[in-house]
């Protein structure tokens, strides 16, 4: 016979769970988590919150006393994924790097990145379905993403004085450059996977894919 004592009173979706210590901001991440994988699985429309609630343990209320809504919990997973890529973009020091490995090693990040993080695909996938509402709702995001341009362009401008770079590229159709292809070959792997037969998970194949992109960014900066 079990010596545990159930509460007749607790509601029956509360028993079984483990005490949680108190610790907010962990509290707060592990909310963070758990509605990605929801948002990623259901979209925005689609999400529920007492789904994300069922996915950590917890109550509703719990993640509304941190977040308020649905919407804005969108919002901030949002901020937590693009703040993250923009976090390691900076730690890549790329300042301390000559011109051109600065330029490839960035290359060679996003491409890893996007391939190690679908969430991050998926999200923004689904952000442009909603014509980025929410993003415009969120300058901290924009302010973030400004840095990667200004990290950028003072790699080409070392590289343009240094005489490796051509003088007149423009930093933002660079950055579009590098990033669209390691974009779309996450965005769109099932269905080209499926009609062109490939496996773009394939190790041999995703790195003659990072080599080709390289190559490609370095051949239209070079003097």
């Amino acid at each position: 016979m079990s010596d545990v004592q159930v509460n007749p009173r607790e509601p029956s979706a509360t028993r079984g769970r483990k005490p949680r210590k108190n610790n907010p901001e962990k509290t707060r991440e592990d909310i963070l988590k758990a509605a990605i994988q929801e948002f990623v699985q259901q979209g925005l429309a689609g999400a529920r919150v007492d789904a994300i609630a069922e996915r950590m343990a917890t109550s509703k209320r719990m993640i509304y006393y941190y977040f308020g809504s649905k919407e804005q919990l969108y919002v901030e997973c949002l901020r937590k994924l693009y703040g993250d890529i923009r976090k390691t973009e900076h730690d890549l020091d790329l300042e301390s790097l000559p011109p051109v490995q600065a330029i490839r090693r960035l290359v060679e990040f996003t491409f890893d990145h996007h391939d190690r993080n679908v969430d991050f695909v998926r999200m923004v996938s689904t952000e442009n379905i909603h014509y980025g509402e929410y993003v415009k709702q969120t300058p901290h995001i924009r302010e973030m993403s400004s840095m990667v341009l200004e990290i950028l362009g003072r790699a080409v401008a070392r590289g343009v004085e240094e005489g490796v770079f051509r003088p007149g590229i423009e930093v933002i159709d660079l950055h579009m450059l590098m990033s669209s292809f390691c974009f779309y070959r996450i965005s769109n792997r099932h269905t080209f996977g499926e009609l062109f037969q490939i496996e773009l998970s394939n190790e041999q194949i995703k790195q003659r894919q990072k080599d080709m992109i390289c190559d490609v960014v370095m051949r239209y900066m070079q003097a």
